[in-house]
């Protein structure tokens, strides 16, 4: 049967993507992106120069805590990226690990990417690109080997989904000359407002296994299903929040020893929808530690995520 594509508003959200028994509030965000690292010092001048991101704080290695920095966007608290030192760890091989595959960084506009992009040409840093149908994104890899992603979304009535519900991807060549002409004469001057961690992409060992964990108990949608060795679920009728691929199964899991992601945070509106998903999972035999910051569970391959939920409005 011939896949028929048509645009995302032609399609009602109950079609788009494959639901869970219990879904996530449309109202997830991705929190802040916890990093191991061996040289704070030198990913510092990685984070800062070349993705310009804002130091938010930094604080010694005493006895007993490793050396930590927090790094977002200039005149906001939110952290988006807190990296932890542990000397001596282990660099990232290619498709070596299971565990992150990379961490996105979403930024407003179009514009905003051209900037991006003048800038990371102007150092003589090296950087992939693609169009993936729904956005334009580029990749960067960090000092211990870890990818960071750098791209914009489409707006959503530009996306493509097919009959059966599933938002198209792509993997094209970028239109680089488009994207800086976007840009015109404005410079890169860091990270603008309303830069956020877009998603994470993860390596692990079962497509299956990585449904049931991500999918089934925890609540996200499967958006994406036909990409080769590769599942893509998120939240909202969002194109995804999460990859999970199979490209390096077989790979031992990171260890203690390696530089590594050592916790991602899931934000949901309120307290009652966090601890469902933490009783989702719980009942699905899956680790859940309670913490004072709130509930971290762990997937098959030891990747950690934090439950958060959102503080109420003021009155």
């Amino acid at each position: 049967m011939k896949t028929v594509l048509l645009s995302y508003s032609s399609l009602p959200a109950e079609r788009i993507g494959v639901h869970p028994p219990t879904e996530l509030p449309a109202t997830i965000r991705l929190g802040t992106v916890h990093l191991a690292v061996a040289s704070l010092p030198r990913s510092l001048e990685f984070y800062q120069r070349v993705l310009g991101f804002a130091l938010l704080s930094q604080s010694p290695a005493t006895e007993g805590q490793a050396a930590v920095a927090e790094l977002g966007v200039a005149g906001s608290p939110q952290v988006l990226v807190r990296l932890q030192e542990q000397p001596g760890a282990n660099p990232i091989p290619r498709r070596g690990r299971l565990g992150i595959y990379h961490l996105a960084v979403l930024l407003p506009t179009r514009a905003d990417l051209g900037c991006f992009i003048k800038h990371v040409h102007s150092l003589g840093v090296y950087m992939g690109s693609s169009d993936h149908n729904y956005s334009e994104a580029t990749y960067l890899t960090d000092p211990d080997g870890f990818t960071i992603e750098v791209y914009r979304d489409r707006p959503r009535s530009e996306w493509q989904v097919s009959e059966e519900g599933e938002i198209q991807s792509a993997l094209d060549p970028l239109d680089e000359a488009g994207v800086l002409q976007a840009a015109g004469k404005a410079h890169w001057e860091g990270l603008p407002a309303g830069t956020t961690i877009g998603h994470l992409h993860f390596y692990t060992g079962s497509l299956p296994d990585a449904a049931a964990f991500y999918h089934q108990a925890l609540g996200f949608d499967i958006e994406t299903w036909s990409l080769s060795g590769a599942l893509f679920v998120g939240a909202g009728g969002y194109h995804h929040h999460l990859g999970l691929n199979v490209w390096a199964a077989g790979s031992p899991v990171a260890t203690d020893a390696d530089a590594r992601l050592l916790r991602w945070e899931l934000w949901l509106p309120d307290a009652a929808s966090r601890d469902a998903a933490a009783t989702r999972l719980q009942a699905a035999g899956y680790a859940v530690a309670q913490t004072p910051e709130g509930p971290i569970a762990t997937d098959p391959w030891g990747i950690r995520v934090l439950l958060g939920a959102e503080a109420p409005s003021p009155q």
